[in-house]
């Protein structure tokens, strides 16, 4: 199996992209690294790699969406692109998945471009794998989809349902939609529509979370448009690393040296468990190839496991049990979603 890594996009540039390649690369997992092909190779030798190690290939392009770039417009005048290099590979059967810490918008325009949408597939999604007190949380949207409709989140239920059973294992999980309370009538106009088409659906449909359920693991599946999962990801970010400076300081301010040690590893498990590092990427979810969008600030370690986490879900046959999920339905539901 060959995964195209988009090497040169995220905020930290090409090292930890070779790094996390060099770290995931195996006689089972070849890595298509897409970048400039000198720095390129000169990067893999300073880590070991020699000429010609069939585990690494290189597709040479200079040309990469920054993060500040607007998608499209990027897209447009960067025909070549690294993100839409790491698109075609996979569109042309090349490559099994694609893996990028690049502009995360630019490669929903790169998949939306060269992998398409699947059949009956209204809105791709970021499936955003959150550590929470019970295991994990599948966060959908997570920032794909500013505005959405009431189906959409039906549809990211589904897709999320999918992603937790068959890449997460987690047997029959449970959905919420994310409100600012636990009643039907809360909640926006979006989430007000979306209550009773979930209800209606084939999914295990739990009702209205709040934010503090997400990390409490209410559910296994919450949905909400991409502006919101968005705010909500990047604020369990930041509470998860201040709450970890916060412990230490406590910890090496008020107990004794052999105290400390001995809360060492307990805190360490916590800190490894909550680390975005662990899960490495999200996968977009809804279009017809693999596509994992790891955070612009990923480390070697965060690369390795997104590379790692691609491969899995080229094996689940994830792509295939959306299909099928899909169309079972669309089957079911096809009267309400034609009013729709």
């Amino acid at each position: 199996m060959k995964i195209a890594l988009d090497a040169a996009a995220g905020d930290l540039g090409l090292a930890p992209n070779i790094e996390g390649a060099v770290a995931a690369a195996s006689e089972e997992l070849g890595i298509i690294v897409v970048g400039p092909v000198h720095e390129v190779e000169t990067a893999l030798r300073a880590r070991g790699v020699k000429p010609g190690d069939p585990r690494f290939e290189i597709v040479d392009t200079r040309e990469v969406v920054s993060m500040g770039e607007e998608p499209s417009s990027a897209c447009r005048s960067k025909p070549h692109a690294s993100i839409l290099v790491c698109a075609e590979l996979v569109a042309s059967g090349r490559a099994a998945a694609m893996v990028s810490a690049g502009n995360s918008g630019a490669t929903m325009v790169a998949s939306l471009w060269h992998l398409k949408r699947m059949p009956d597939v209204l809105r791709p999604a970021i499936a955003v794998p959150i550590p929470t007190a019970r295991g994990t949380t599948v966060l959908i949207d997570g920032g794909a989809n500013t505005e959405c409709k009431p189906w959409h989140l039906v549809q990211f239920g589904m897709m999320g349902s999918v992603y937790a059973r068959h890449v997460l294992r987690t047997v029959d999980p449970a959905v919420g939609i994310l409100s600012n309370g636990e009643e039907d009538c809360k909640g926006n106009d979006l989430v007000r529509e979306a209550v009773p088409l979930l209800r209606a659906s084939s999914l295990r449909f739990f009702g209205p979370v709040e934010g503090r359920d997400i990390t409490a693991g209410t559910v296994d599946v919450v949905v909400c448009d991409g502006f919101t999962g968005n705010v909500v990801v990047k604020a369990i970010e930041g509470t998860a690393s201040s709450m970890a400076a916060l412990l230490k300081g406590s910890i090496t301010g008020s107990l004794h040296k052999i105290g400390a040690l001995l809360l060492k590893s307990a805190f360490a498990t916590l800190k490894k468990k909550m680390n975005y590092d662990e899960y490495g990427g999200a996968p977009l979810l809804g279009v017809n190839g693999i596509v994992v969008i790891c955070h612009g600030k990923s480390n070697a370690k965060a690369i390795a496991n997104a590379l790692r986490s691609a491969r899995s879900l080229v094996e689940t046959g994830a792509l295939a049990q959306i299909a099928s999920s899909l169309d079972e339905m669309k089957r079911s539901m096809e009267p309400d979603a034609a009013k729709a």
